[in-house]
């Protein structure tokens, strides 16, 4: 990946993102996007974490400019590139990082509806994308920051490659969730 990305190549792996993100899990049943396996997530639990993920890092771009400047502060850095960025994220969990609070999801009764889960997280990912691509320019992503959970704060940039990340973080435990538990078990 490029060393920095600007915002059309964002909003193109965003959509990249929620495009296999959806389609992996619009393709399992109801009995395995539901499953409960013992200390892990369901595929359901992990979509729900990802709505309220996306949802929350959303506001970093659509408040005023100067609400974000005035909650967060100035960088006293340069945007890490994608991979410092995933680097880092990698590094945390290894180190026990977990989500926490709010990001950590309850669990999702099939009746809930897959289809409707799946929606929301792609409309979530959607209005993502307008509010990084409409509300900002590719040069202030780098001077505005946010705090994260788990990696402090960090720039508007950086915020969106984390976006990216753990849309694809969580397909690959969902893909290898599946694996493991097939259906029945």
């Amino acid at each position: 990946m490029a060393d920095t990305l600007n915002i059309d190549e964002i909003v193109q792996r965003l959509n990249e993102a929620n495009t296999a993100f959806i389609g992996y899990c619009a393709s399992l049943t109801y009995e395995i996007f539901f499953c409960q396996p013992v200390d892990k997530w369901s595929p359901a639990q992990q979509t729900k974490h990802l709505i309220a993920a996306t949802n929350t890092a959303r506001l970093a771009y659509s408040l005023p400019k100067f609400i974000v400047r005035w909650y967060a502060g100035k960088p006293n850095r340069a945007s890490r590139t994608f991979d410092e960025l995933v680097a880092k994220y990698k590094l945390k969990l290894e180190q026990g990082g977990r989500a926490s609070g709010r990001f950590v999801p309850k669990p999702v009764p099939a009746s809930y509806g897959k289809e409707k889960l799946i929606e929301e997280f792609s409309n979530a990912m959607k209005k993502f994308g307008l509010a990084v691509k409409k509300n900002w320019k590719d040069s202030q992503l780098d001077q505005y920051i946010a705090p994260h959970p788990l990696l402090g704060k960090i720039t508007l940039r950086e915020l969106c490659y984390f976006t990216i990340y753990h849309t694809w973080h969580h397909l690959e435990n969902i893909r290898a969730l599946t694996k493991i538990n097939p259906p029945g078990l």
